[in-house]
């Protein structure tokens, strides 16, 4: 195949570009955060990354897989008996007991809005059957969603480690588990709530939780988020903004130790920032894009011809990038030629990276010619 049809379109967020603030922020080059990854929640594209691909604990930010594995696997109604194993859990906790049974909802409120170590193990058996089946059904998760560089030993994100590996993510992968999290209302829900009350199901105890994800008081339009902490993870973060058309994950690992705390927001609100003040959507795809019909050998017909299902997307884009669609189509093809057959690619370039491809495809079946053709067109002709 030749490239027969090239179109170059720069795409320069000019300062008169709609939104956009007239002292746009610098790549951010100071961040306090070991790995820190800035992505578009729409399209998943990384706008900023430092090692966003180094391989790092990643402490009770764990707790966003485990209730997304919880919300798409069991009956939020169901009943929790409480095991001697998660009752043991370290601190964090809410403190529950052996042999008491609470709500499945109530424990992922407990789990998420004060990060409890027991209530993750407390949800883990009860939906995995043991915390290494659970384990199981998070590292399945992590690989559907493409997060390759992820390994689940516990549900809580304490520091584990087994003859496969450390428990560990990295920035990357934390920012696409994120992305997905943020299109389950039920999550959404969960992670935004200001506190939840409940009792044990035999009505002895009564606990109040409270949110402790500050970030979302600090700017407007923060969506969700899970702090994170151990000794060998440091502080991490990851949270969602929603804001002028916009939707942004900041994932962050390694974010200082003790007494460095809040470093994990400075870094946050740098790169949402960064985000908000340097990006606007724009619509790309939108070229016309027409295809010569492509010569068909020893054809019963002289040629065939081609089509491509492009469509105009919307993405972030900032000053200085360059967007290009490239057209990979056969000059030529040896019949038979069957109809909706694959015969190239239209590719969406955004600074050399790959963000589409769509199939270029015959339009119509053309058979190869033969004796009986031939005998026609003869017939014909004479007729």
């Amino acid at each position: 195949m030749k490239k027969h049809l090239i179109i170059y379109t720069s795409i320069f967020l000019a300062l008169l570009a709609p939104g956009m603030d007239v002292c746009a922020r610098e790549e951010p080059e100071s961040l306090y955060a070991r790995s820190a990854v800035l992505m578009d929640a729409d399209t998943g594209r990384i706008l900023f990354e430092k090692n966003g691909e180094e391989k790092l604990p990643m402490a009770s930010t764990t707790k966003i897989m485990t209730l997304l594995v919880t919300l798409e696997n069991a009956d939020l109604e169901g009943t929790v008996t409480v095991s001697s194993y998660a009752a043991s859990m370290p601190d964090v906790q809410l403190n529950i007991r052996e042999g008491e049974r609470y709500r499945l909802k109530d424990l992922c409120y407990s789990m998420m809005l004060e990060s409890h170590n027991d209530a993750a193990a407390a949800i883990a058996e009860h939906v995995g059957g043991s915390v290494e089946g659970f384990a199981s059904m998070m590292n399945q998760k992590a690989r559907d969603l493409g997060c390759y560089h992820t390994y689940f030993i516990t549900p809580n994100g304490l520091d584990a480690e087994d003859e496969y590996g450390v428990h560990s993510t990295t920035a990357e992968d934390l920012a696409r588990i994120m992305r997905f999290c943020i299109q389950n209302d039920a999550f959404l829900s969960i992670t935004r709530e200001p506190s939840w009350s409940f009792t044990d199901l035999d009505g002895t105890r009564s606990f109040t939780v409270n949110n402790k994800n500050a970030f979302l008081n600090m700017m407007e339009g923060a969506l969700t988020g899970k702090t994170g902490f151990t000794n060998d993870a440091g502080y991490c973060y990851v949270g969602a903004l929603e804001r002028e058309g916009k939707r942004l994950i900041v994932a962050l690992l390694a974010c200082g130790w003790p007494n460095n705390r809040t470093w994990k927001w400075s870094d946050t609100q740098t790169l949402m920032n960064y985000g908000l003040e340097n990006y606007h959507q724009e619509t790309i795809g939108d070229e016309i894009i027409r295809m010569e019909p492509a010569a068909v050998q020893d054809g019963q017909q002289p040629s065939v011809e081609l089509r491509a299902d492009i469509c105009t997307e919307q993405m972030l884009l900032k000053e200085g990038d360059v967007f290009r669609i490239e057209t990979d189509r056969p000059a030529e093809l040896q019949a038979p030629v069957e109809e909706g057959q694959i015969v190239g690619t239209v590719t969406y370039y955004l600074n050399d990276g790959i963000v589409d491809l769509f199939p270029v495809y015959t339009a119509q079946t053309v058979q190869k010619i033969d004796f009986w053709w031939c005998l026609d067109q003869i017939i014909q002709k004479w007729i």
